[in-house]
């Protein structure tokens, strides 16, 4: 239960709301160093968690002797660089999502945490499905649902509807590079109950093609689509549909469908967490409660601590995982661009 020594590499949204507050939840861990996109920014979360080391480069955090582990909260531009620098000077890696660019970048992430098995690698999880996680994992053991036969995912909103709104970063390929909407974050979900697909079959459409980066003051090309729709199929024989959207009003959120032989089951994973089953049957599908003591919460910064103090393994998420979905993500855009189905041969 030695002191763990945490620098953080980007302060965003996300590093605010779950990771400091989470590092600072755990026993003997300390917020050590920051380092976020100007000086400024730094010093501010510096104050506000009352970090003792500013850092200018990301590099100085990662070559501090004194840090054990970094929390990389960049956008994905920097996931994979700050990644294998962090691990060939002996530090335990805690990065956001999406794991890289591609494929090759998070094949790479994988390759050198394999070089340094000592070191914790984890990516941060998907929270959409947490929360009953285990309830229908314990489902889909019953056999309640009988045999797989298909699947939908759905993630919807108007995000990006507005044609006049500026460029978000998410759409910016330089800085997110293979990024499809909600598809990573519900596809991820979706694999820890079942297998990945195999195939797969995709349309993608960008609406508005440009939009004004206002850091620049310059309009710039979008680099994701603005809506995405893939036919997959499973090693099960199953098939399954996916519908992605930032333009439309009124849809459906993130939610995911199995229907088998034997009943359906349903996640409404926001904005209440819903769980319906119905049995064959049934006339109706009905909520499923979830006890307590299946009840899973966020605890995705103590997870890593324990991992490094050897106390559990990661399950949420390691760069294996990880390079499975980025492989699921580039099979989707190619089929897109190319208009064939792809086959998808996972190397992790």
């Amino acid at each position: 239960m030695d002191m763990i020594r945490v620098g953080i590499i980007g302060f965003g949204a996300n590093t605010r709301l779950r990771h400091a507050p989470g590092f600072l939840a755990c026993e003997n861990v300390t917020l050590a160093a920051v380092c976020n996109r100007s000086l400024e920014s730094s010093q501010r979360a510096a104050n506000e968690y009352d970090i003792p080391q500013v850092y200018e480069s990301w590099q100085q955090v990662v070559e501090d002797p004194d840090i054990d582990a970094i929390c990389i909260g960049t956008w994905p531009y920097l996931h994979c660089p700050i990644t294998l620098a962090a691990l060939e000077h002996g530090k335990h890696v805690l990065t956001e999502a999406r794991m890289a660019m591609d494929n090759d970048e998070a094949r790479q992430m994988l390759a050198a945490s394999q070089q340094h098995p000592n070191l914790v690698t984890q990516i941060v999880p998907s929270p959409l499905g947490m929360r009953a996680h285990k309830m229908v994992k314990q489902i889909l053991a019953d056999g309640r649902l009988g045999e797989l036969r298909e699947v939908i995912v759905l993630g919807t909103n108007n995000a990006y509807a507005d044609s006049q709104s500026p460029l978000h970063w998410r759409q910016s390929g330089p800085y997110s590079g293979i990024n499809m909407l909600a598809l990573g974050i519900i596809h991820e979900p979706l694999v820890r109950w079942i297998d990945d697909p195999i195939r797969v079959l995709a349309s993608t459409q960008t609406f508005t093609p440009a939009r004004l980066n206002e850091e620049t003051g310059v309009s710039e090309p979008v680099g994701t689509p603005d809506s995405v729709q893939v036919i997959t199929e499973f090693p099960c024989g199953a098939r399954g549909m996916y519908h992605m959207s930032g333009v439309v009003h009124h849809g459906p959120g993130p939610q995911i469908h199995l229907y088998g032989s034997q009943g359906t089951l349903k996640y409404v994973m926001a904005p209440d967490n819903q769980l319906y089953f119905g049995a064959a049957g049934d006339t109706d599908m009905t909520e499923v409660i979830v006890p307590d003591e299946l009840v899973l919460d966020w605890r995705v910064e103590e997870e890593f601590i324990n991992a490094i103090r050897g106390i559990e393994p990661i399950e949420f998420n390691d760069f294996a995982k990880g390079v499975r979905y980025m492989e699921f993500t580039r099979a989707v855009q190619q089929s897109a661009a190319s208009g064939q189905a792809v086959d998808i041969h996972y190397s992790a």
